[in-house]
């Protein structure tokens, strides 16, 4: 170990623990005064109900957990986006659990909350797992229902989602353990399946007060759609439980009498840790993200045995591709390197850039870990492909659109890792979130953007200088590095994990030594999901 290594495993263990501390306070969800009021009507709260339903000792790979995180400010925040979703085992089964968090806001729906429902529910969909919806509700968060309302990938496209998955056998339970009101009531009575806990869950389409100002009604909430209600007299809901952990027992219980699903035959064999030791990922990542390192040095302490074997080694060196195991799963790794390296054609220092040979040799390997029926595993730390009039006359444009096209055209299920740098076309490339990778976490040094910082800041600055000149308005040096300094600040602070993983571009953040767990939950979910396309790459020129 060098002074290099000791200072880069310092800087990043302190992020991983920047970034535990900041989970911890999103766990409390709307805080311990929102907590104590869910105690009193002796309900558990979300995350107890998660901890709860799934087995003893098993793995929850949660989705979205910094969804919203500094978003809505003026509302009071909406910590989770007020719904904890992710992948566990009930019953020994893998499943995606949504459930609302009635600390925040009641569990009301934002904006970010529609969109962390889909993706939860298109996690499921495109590996078939079944879905358990603990249902805690108020219903659209009504200040903002333009933005949550009306549009495509808005509230109403999870109902449709409920009627797709349903209809392909994808099975839906839902627990209504609270408020579940108006459009919101859909959700659970859209399921196969739907049960109530008496006294505190509710369904209706108009809770009392609205009905008595629609029609004159005087009617409280629990005779309108408590439990006995729609267990009793409307038939609406199918079982009636007297508390939280009778309702989770019994979904335990319809879990546990599941058939086998559909077995996509990826290959596995018995898990093994890697040879090199998982911890020093900490000191192999730079503090310093323009400088180089070796990325088999990362790859190794992923895959199982330390075992890679490295395809077209000396041919493309600005992407390493090759065949490996991750917890005992075969995959396909491609990879951005980073180091230095000494050729014919003189010292290269790659950066994660992608060259015309490098994206000629990852489409081909593309290509045939599709034959082979072998998922895909991205790690990106790429600043994009190589410019310059030497990469536009050798056709560097043709050669990235091929990769686009094969990582676009894959039908394996893909998995993504934001190690580093994702910038411009290279998030493209390696397949960023428009990819549809099954999931895409990020490491706490991954930074997501168009371009680097400096680069884009000095862009910007010449384009608001222009703008200020036309005014005529004169540029001082003073005033100049005010402004360079006002423009890298807002754009650095766009560019970091925790703003990608808000807006959900990522599906969460992730310590290094958590990378194996993501890819191998990730794969036994695919693999439920038997592949049903040709992989065919269309027209590409050649």
């Amino acid at each position: 170990m060098n002074i290099e290594f000791n200072k880069n495993e310092d800087v990043n263990k302190q992020l991983v623990y920047e970034l535990k501390t900041k989970l911890k306070k999103i766990y409390l969800g709307g805080g311990e005064k929102n907590a104590a009021k869910q105690k009193e009507k002796g309900k558990l709260l979300a995350r107890e109900r998660i901890a709860y339903l799934i087995d003893k000792d098993t793995d929850f790979l949660e989705v979205g957990a910094f969804t919203a995180d500094g978003m809505y400010a003026e509302q009071g925040g909406c910590p989770s986006a007020g719904v904890v979703c992710g992948i566990g085992y009930v019953s020994g089964r893998q499943c995606m659990l949504v459930a609302n968090d009635a600390t925040v806001k009641a569990g009301a729906w934002f904006p970010m909350t529609a969109k962390k429902n889909l993706r939860a529910q298109e996690i499921a969909m495109e590996n078939r797992l079944p879905v358990i919806y603990l249902v805690d509700s108020a219903g659209v968060y009504l200040p903002m229902q333009d933005e949550i309302f009306p549009d495509k990938e808005h509230f109403g496209r999870m109902f449709r989602n409920n009627a797709m998955m349903s209809s392909e056998g994808i099975v839906q339970i839902s627990a209504i353990m609270g408020a579940c009101v108006a459009g919101g009531a859909y959700l659970p009575i859209m399921s196969d399946e739907a049960m109530i806990v008496d006294k505190t869950g509710s369904v209706f389409l108009a809770g009392s007060y609205l009905v008595k100002s629609a029609i004159g009604e005087e009617v409280d909430n629990e005779t309108l759609g408590g439990a006995t209600t729609h267990c009793e007299i409307s038939g609406v809901t199918d079982y009636k439980h007297p508390n939280d952990q009778a309702c989770l027992d019994s979904i335990r219980n319809i879990m546990s009498m599941l058939g086998a699903p559909q077995n996509a035959g990826f290959d596995r064999i018995k898990p093994a840790k890697p040879k090199e030791k998982e911890e020093e990922l900490y000191g192999i990542l730079p503090e310093n993200r323009d400088k180089p390192y070796e990325i088999m040095d990362i790859i190794n302490r992923l895959v199982d045995q330390s075992e890679f074997e490295e395809y077209k080694k000396g041919y493309g060196q600005s992407i390493v591709c090759g065949l490996g195991r991750i917890d005992g799963w075969a995959v396909g790794i491609v990879a951005n390197q980073r180091k230095v390296v000494k050729s014919k054609k003189g010292e290269m220092q790659f950066g994660g850039v992608i060259y015309s040979d490098s994206a000629d040799k990852a489409t081909r390997f593309i290509m045939n870990c599709n034959q082979k029926k072998i998922p895909l595993v991205f790690l990106q730390d790429v600043t994009g492909f190589m410019v310059g009039s030497r990469s536009e006359h050798g056709g560097i444009i043709k050669d990235g659109a091929k990769m686009v096209n094969a990582v676009a055209n894959s039908v394996v299920p893909k998995f993504t890792i934001v190690l580093g740098n994702s910038y411009g076309a290279g998030n493209y490339a390696m397949c960023g979130k428009a990819y549809d990778p099954r999931l895409i976490y990020a490491w706490p040094t991954a930074k997501i953007a168009v371009m680097g910082g400096s680069q884009a800041a000095k862009t910007l600055l010449q384009i608001q200088e222009a703008s200020l000149k036309a005014k005529g308005e004169v540029i001082t040096p003073e005033k100049e590095a005010e402004l360079l300094k006002e423009i890298t600040d807002k754009y650095d602070s766009q560019t970091t994990p925790y703003y990608a993983a808000s807006r959900l571009w990522v599906d969460g953040i992730i310590d290094p030594l958590e990378t194996r767990k993501v890819i191998s939950m990730g794969i036994e979910a695919a693999n439920q999901s038997p592949i049903t396309k040709k992989f065919n790459v269309g027209v590409i020129q050649t």
